[in-house]
């Protein structure tokens, strides 16, 4: 079974509690068994981390490296915006990583607009609320798919 791995950034275990009219009321946990159910269907192993500290968030990236997941989706929340340590261990992975946001990034504040991930991530979702996370899940599947397809 093919490993996707969804890294949930900063400030994202106050889902369903901040600011629920951008984010809406759904909580962390919601998400998570929302994408597991949906992965299961596509045959997919998912494995989910959430963190508010950055280090730990490098670690966990490097450990996918280790473990040689087959896409990565991260949801970094603010770090988008400015964690060059981060950007660098998603740099290091040999796999595709999609970048998303639950929220439509480029129709807020000026420094949300700019990512630093952007430019080497395979794609970039954002701006469909929740759907977001089953959408990158999805693009994650076909990712998979097409590399199996080179291979044969």
């Amino acid at each position: 079974m093919k490993k996707v791995l969804m890294l949930h950034g900063v400030n994202h275990n106050m889902f369903g509690k901040r600011n629920p009219k951008m984010y809406g009321t759904i909580t962390l946990d919601e998400i998570n068994a929302n994408m597991e159910e949906l992965a299961e269907e596509l045959d997919l192993a998912l494995e989910t981390f959430q963190t508010n500290s950055e280090g730990d968030m490098v670690d966990r990236i490097h450990q996918a490296y280790r473990d040689q997941v087959d896409v990565v989706i991260i949801n970094a929340g603010a770090w988008t915006h400015y964690s060059y340590g981060i950007r660098d261990a998603l740099d290091v992975l040999e796999v595709p990583f999609i970048e998303m946001h639950m929220s439509n990034i480029h129709a807020r504040d000026e420094f949300r607009h700019h990512s630093v991930f952007a430019d080497i991530a395979k794609g970039q979702i954002c701006g469909f609320g929740f759907d977001s996370y089953l959408l990158a899940l999805r693009a994650a599947k076909t990712l998979i798919d097409e590399k199996q397809l080179q291979k044969a």
